[in-house]
């Protein structure tokens, strides 16, 4: 039976530097949207957080649920406890939400089709969650804007095209339009509908215009983004155009254009990209900025601050997308795409700073712009959110911001939409805790499967990348006294000069002669060998270690998770039970000895998992005399039940031959993961991979973000102190 170790270990959040006078958005609370459904509904069903709006007085939140046909409300009067109010039905699609006061304004889809489009306009009560007024809008509604004084609402009505009707090239009827509709006695005044025409504008489709988002400013005009016709226009409060220009494009030069390599190279160069914007958001009254998410033909992925003259006062270019990839947060399954996807944005004044926010929703990352000079942005810090970041909200009187995170993993048993609330406080950013950021190159990197602590360099860390970057194994160089800690270096993998092939890298350890052992978890029915792997100083593969065959004749796809080195033997705790384990319930810890290049083993008893899943081993570290091993489950958020720290001591650590009687050996309970997964105050993440201790007995853990594809992307960098000095 384990027992909890009574030494005392402390957590220390290795988090961007800043001095305690700082100012920084740091999130506080995360809220599933899962919770708003009523008792006795099935939870298991799709739901989403899309576009969001506040109160005026800050108190509550109302999202836009698509899957449900609903809108959600959630309570922050206590920001970093939100609680639920519950769905209301609109009965139909609803697109977009803007609240005056207490009053929600709903942009509802009841088209039947692309051609038959129709959308309403729902008023509704906030406090008495009941509609009080109900406008027809003769279209298909978007986006859904307030002005400031609350005399108006502007809608896109985008009459959206389809997709699959000639590959989806323009134009495709009925076309869109704005609509602009008064507000009287705090509810939608329907005989005030008018609509502006924005049609013969745009060069693209200009007989079909697709208005896609709207914003007003303080001068009542509407800024609208026509965004597969790249294009512009700002309208007064009349409708009448007062300017239109194109969008324009870009030239990205050091992008990742390909997909399919498993490799983060930012080596290819894409010529005038069409900006192509969703969100805009106005900063002041003759400027506003624009997310360049591209839809049709383009996709800049970045963003731009333009004057309502057409002139651009500030391009990101490339250097947005550059800081997600320094923050691990790069998607590579979207490079032959549009990127990190900038969808997002929202611009309000805290305690006169003026901040424009930047969601990636393929990045799953919100950056924060210092707008002081429009011309010359400041970016101040990248926020963690959740998966597809597609609404923003900043509530500058309460000193938060509020992203709404659409994606729901639910059929694929991951994790579920989630709402998430950040303070500006005056405390150090908590996020990210690793990066790349001030290498002498762009380092891109993520799937961070294994740690390793060098035992003559206080604070220098090495990890590995996984088989998602198949095409570029990489052993990483980490500084881990900054803050942030630092990713200095990348070294790849190679066989033959090239970089090496049919891996899937899950631990690494030193030599001791400048080099590294690699155990690579292998997938023989990808052609993948179980094998260990010894590499010298420069990354090249110098010997391939196989598995024996008594070994091999019991595999699974699920192999060596770790690797560890005493003296001449190697440790490499196997992930889950092979055919000739205990299933669920042990699994080995293999020991090959480099000088005999003997294998053997010993049994390990397993935790029992949830009730679904399974519990397996990820890394392993030998200091002072123990043996310390990642346990965990595979499940995600509130799923999450075993996320540990065993130890074994080394005098069980007895190998026996492979194919005879394995001794089981006896694990010691050291530190329960999940309150360190919840500390930057999101959901626990799945996969804790990596484990290194360093001479001082400080412990460093990292998670794994799967390369970004279906995960937020946020990798969990932390040490945990406490473990007894070492001796060897």
């Amino acid at each position: 039976m384990s027992r909890l170790l009574s030494f005392t270990s402390v957590l220390a959040l290795i988090a961007a530097s800043a001095s305690a006078a700082d100012m920084n958005f740091n999130r506080v609370a995360s809220f599933a949207t899962p919770l708003n459904m009523a008792a006795g509904e099935d939870i298991n069903r799709e739901t989403s957080s899309e576009i969001i709006a506040a109160t005026e007085d800050g108190q509550r939140l109302i999202y836009t649920d698509s899957p449900l046909g609903a809108v959600g409300m959630i309570d922050i009067s206590d920001a970093s406890a939100p609680k639920p109010l519950g769905n209301i039905d609109v009965q139909g699609e609803p697109t977009s939400v803007t609240v005056i006061g207490s009053t929600a304004f709903v942009a509802v889809n009841t088209s039947k089709d692309y051609v038959a489009v129709g959308g309403k306009l729902l008023t509704l009560d906030m406090d008495a969650k009941t509609v009080t007024a109900e406008c027809d809008l003769d279209g298909q509604p978007d986006s859904i804007a307030s002005a400031k004084d609350g005399s108006f609402i502007a809608i896109a009505i985008e009459n959206e095209r389809d997709e699959d009707l000639d590959d989806g090239v323009l134009p495709q009827m009925p076309a869109g339009q704005v609509a602009m509709i008064d507000v009287k006695d705090g509810a939608a005044d329907c005989a005030s509908l008018r609509f502006a025409d924005v049609t013969g504008l745009a060069e693209v489709g200009p007989s079909d215009p697709e208005p896609e988002f709207v914003d007003v400013n303080g001068l009542g005009e509407t800024v609208v983004t026509l965004q597969e016709n790249n294009h512009l226009v700002v309208l007064d409060r009349d409708g009448k155009v007062v300017s239109h220009f194109s969008a324009g494009a870009v030239t990205l030069e050091n992008v990742d254009l390909t997909d399919e390599r498993g490799a983060l190279r930012f080596t290819e160069t894409q010529a005038d990209r069409k900006r192509e914007p969703d969100a805009v958001k106005w900063i002041d009254d003759d400027h506003f900025a624009i997310a360049n998410e591209g839809d049709y033909e383009g996709g800049s992925r970045g963003w731009t601050i333009f004057n309502k003259n057409g002139t651009v006062v500030y391009e990101s270019g490339t250097s947005f997308e550059y800081a997600v990839i320094e923050a691990g947060h790069y998607p590579d399954k979207r490079s032959d795409a549009k990127g990190v996807e900038p969808e997002s944005i929202e611009f309000a004044e805290f305690d006169g700073v003026p901040y424009v926010f930047v969601g990636a929703e393929r990045a799953s990352v919100v950056g924060v712009y210092d707008v002081s000079d429009p011309a010359a942005p400041v970016l101040k810090q990248m926020l963690p959110s959740g998966i597809a970041p597609e609404g923003i909200v900043a509530l500058p009187s309460r000193n938060l911001l509020v992203t709404a995170n659409e994606a729901d993993l639910i059929e694929d048993g991951g994790v579920r939409s989630h709402v998430m609330v950040y303070q500006r406080e005056e405390a150090p950013a908590a996020y990210p805790q690793l990066t790349s950021a001030g290498a002498d190159t762009l380092i891109g990197w993520g799937a961070l499967s294994g740690l390793a602590a060098d035992p003559d360099s206080k604070g220098t860390l090495y990890a590995i990348n996984d088989s998602f970057y198949g095409y570029q194994p990489t052993i990483f160089t980490i500084d881990a006294t900054q803050t942030p800690a630092r990713i200095t270096s990348a070294l790849e993998v190679t066989r033959g000069g090239a970089p090496a092939q049919k891996l899937d890298l899950e631990g690494v350890t030193l030599d001791g002669k400048g080099g590294f052992w690699l155990a690579s978890e292998g997938r023989s029915d990808r052609l993948v060998p179980h094998a260990l792997y010894h590499v010298n100083a420069k990354g090249q593969i110098k010997k391939e270690v196989p598995l024996p065959a008594e070994l091999l004749a019991n595999e699974i796809r699920f192999g060596m998770e770790g690797i560890a080195r005493d003296g001449d033997v190697l440790w490499m705790p196997v992930q889950r039970s092979w055919k000739d384990d205990a299933k669920g319930e042990e699994v080995k810890l293999l020991a090959y000895n480099t000088d005999s290049e003997e294998w053997g083993a010993v049994r390990y008893k397993l935790d029992a998992p949830a009730a679904k899943g399974w519990v397996g081993l990820s890394d392993i570290e030998i200091h002072d005399g123990f043996a310390y091993i990642i346990e965990r489950d595979n499940q995600i958020g509130d799923k999450a039940v075993v996320k540990k720290i065993y130890r074994v001591a080394m005098s069980e650590m007895v190998p026996a031959p492979i194919g005879g009687e394995l001794p089981v050996v006896t694990k010691q309970e050291v530190r329960d993961l999940l309150p360190d997964l919840k500390s930057l105050n999101g959901y626990a993440v799945d996969k804790v991979e990596g484990l290194a201790i360093d001479a001082d007995g400080k412990a460093y853990i990292v998670t794994d973000n799967d390369g970004v594809d279906d995960s937020s992307g946020e990798t969990l960098f932390f040490t945990v102190d406490g473990m007894a000095t070492a001796s060897n």
